[in-house]
């Protein structure tokens, strides 16, 4: 060999190397793909699943059963959607209870007006983006069975736990129609994801949550038309690298919560934070989990 020829080889030698190739007995072999960093989360807990298969994705205690908060209106809305023969447009009269439920509790809202009848579809709307309990009352009254309100908003959080049997949440219980908890509310991020999974197959419920801001047109006791302010949806995140929702929720105990879904280049990500510190916590660790997502399937 030349000493050119030889200056040569040592070249590609030190460019293969360079570039992360392996050079063994005259082959050049492509070094394997550096690890995934795991994200480090200021939540409690959290989870993450791939949406498209439910393999699991990350996981920090995600079978710790926690408060859950406003998360708690997703079942709320599994519930109504999973009824026979359901309308939508069926309209729903605001009773005063439901009024005087929100003033006890010092409830979030969607100010709803005691006498207007209210769609299906619209309670949806404002129990999903201004996470009103009112719109969560209303409808856990129409879809519940009794004679009272209380007998039939008893009788629905009863199938709010049916259907968390009914799906493998083995760690969730539901006492409250909204997450306004009477003791023994609680789930886990990964029970939550599950819900989240099931309840993004209906087209109405993805069309619900990825609405950034919805105007509702209500019916009044005199029969007028009565147009709502703007419902803004709590959840900053939607649009943001292909988040399509879900649902926030936040409390004195709870802290913040979300549980979330994000689709990009085919890719589909699901998963839920429980007890963040702050609502810019919560938004920097599902952000860091959506990514982690992505890649971890990619």
């Amino acid at each position: 060999m030349s000493s050119i020829s030889g200056v040569r080889v040592r070249r590609a030698i030190t460019v293969g190397l360079a570039t992360g190739a392996m050079i063994t007995t005259g082959a050049v072999v492509a070094a394997p793909a550096q690890a995934l960093t795991v994200p480090t989360v200021t939540a409690k807990g959290a989870f993450v699943m791939n949406g498209a298969t439910g393999a699991t994705l990350y996981t920090k205690s995600g079978d710790t059963k926690r408060l859950t908060a406003s998360t708690t209106k997703i079942m709320t809305a599994k519930v109504v959607l999973s009824q026979p023969n359901l309308n939508l447009d069926t309209k729903v009269t605001i009773r005063k209870e439901i009024s005087d439920y929100i003033v006890s509790k010092g409830a979030s809202s969607a100010r709803l007006i005691v006498g207007d009848k209210v769609t299906v579809r619209q309670l949806l709307y404002g129990m999903m983006l201004p996470s009103g309990c009112d719109a969560a009352m209303a409808l856990a009254d129409k879809f519940g069975t009794g004679t009272s309100v209380k007998a039939r908003t008893a009788n629905f959080i009863g199938k709010m736990n049916t259907m968390a049997k009914s799906l493998g949440m083995t760690n969730t219980h539901f006492d409250s129609f909204d997450g306004i908890s009477n003791g023994s509310n609680y789930s886990t991020p990964r029970d939550l994801t599950k819900l989240a999974r099931s309840t993004m197959k209906s087209s109405t419920f993805r069309a619900v949550v990825k609405t950034k801001s919805y105007t509702a047109k209500t019916i009044t006791k005199t029969g007028a038309i009565r147009t709502m302010a703007p419902w803004a949806n709590t959840n900053t995140l939607l649009g943001w690298n292909g988040t399509l929702g879900i649902k926030t929720g936040s409390g004195p105990e709870a802290k913040y919560c979300l549980v979330f879904a994000a689709t990009l280049n085919g890719e589909q990500v699901m998963g839920t934070v429980l007890s963040s510190s702050s609502e810019a916590y919560r938004t920097a660790d599902v952000k860091k989990l959506i990514n982690y997502g992505y890649a971890r399937i990619s």
